[in-house]
């Protein structure tokens, strides 16, 4: 969120919100988001996670956010409220990508239902 926070307090956003314009205040091209995000991969990954398919798109972050914040356990309404999806697409799409839930489900039953643990 620094990063964030100190792009903001030097550069602001463009009228319309975008945090990133092209050098005349317009759009950023298609081109020039593959180079960035090819040059920002190689820079933040180490040399095996550079040549799999993670992050292969920025459009993957957003795949990479939803099934991280399902195996957080935030709510699927709550995850597709955010995202813009229906509770179904969500469900559809990411059922299975959520893992390692089962104990921390079985204790939350365990103590709504005050067994001893």
């Amino acid at each position: 969120m620094a990063v964030l926070r100190a792009h903001l307090e030097e550069f602001g956003t463009a009228k319309d919100g975008r945090l990133f314009t092209n050098e005349r205040g317009g759009l950023v091209g298609s081109s020039t988001y593959r180079c960035v995000w090819r040059d920002a991969r190689e820079y933040g990954l180490p040399p095996d996670l550079q040549v799999s398919i993670l992050g292969g798109r920025p459009y993957d972050l957003r795949h990479t956010c939803i099934t991280t914040w399902l195996n957080a356990g935030v709510p699927v309404a709550e995850v597709a409220r955010r995202v813009g999806n229906s509770p179904e697409v969500i469900h559809r799409v990411y059922e299975g990508c959520i893992y390692g839930q089962e104990e921390a489900m079985n204790k939350k039953i365990e103590r709504e239902l005050d067994w001893p643990g």
